[in-house]
């Protein structure tokens, strides 16, 4: 009897809680607010190899090679979506002018820079990328078949706006 009674108890209260869940925040054209996708600091190695898997899926689908990542590259990146968040603006120059060709050459890249891709969102790194296909001149950047090495980066601020930088060079002269 105290087995049945305990038994019931726990579904009770199981159900209990699921009647009680918090509905979602809506926003002011009545729809649901989307969950901010927050970054743990100790995923960056974790999101620029999703990013890297997705980015040769699609170029291997486009009949180009597959990219590798480059250190500079990934630093040009980062530089460079910490400076749109201070400029508060997603565009290809830095606040002191730079180009992409620029920021890979400080970093130490040695080949040729052939196209950057930007975003400011709240999307996770894989919603970017398909957001980045749906575009022409994006999606030109991801499946460059004269494109070797990848670089990318994002800069979250606190209210989790996420500024993503996707850089892609020849490879040319780098190792």
């Amino acid at each position: 009897m105290f087995r049945r009674s305990f038994l019931m108890t726990g579904a009770l209260a199981i159900l209990a809680a699921c009647s009680t869940s918090t509905p979602p925040r809506l926003g002011a054209d009545g729809n649901p607010l989307p969950a901010i996708y927050r970054i743990d600091p100790d995923d960056v190695g974790d999101i620029q190899f999703r990013v890297l898997d997705s980015v040769n899926a699609l170029r291997r689908a486009a009949g180009a090679p597959d990219l590798q990542l480059n250190a500079a590259l990934n630093a040009a990146a980062a530089t460079h979506s910490r400076d749109m968040s201070v400029q508060n603006r997603p565009w290809h120059f830095g606040s002191d002018g730079s180009s992409p060709v620029d920021r890979a050459a400080r970093a130490g890249y040695s080949g040729g820079v052939l196209g950057e891709n930007i975003s400011e969102t709240y999307e996770s790194e894989l919603e970017t990328v398909a957001a980045w296909m749906q575009l022409a001149d994006t999606r030109e950047v991801i499946t460059d078949p004269a494109a070797r090495d990848l670089g990318v980066a994002y800069f979250q601020e606190p209210n989790g706006k996420i500024w993503w930088t996707m850089v892609t060079g020849n490879g040319v002269g780098s190792q």
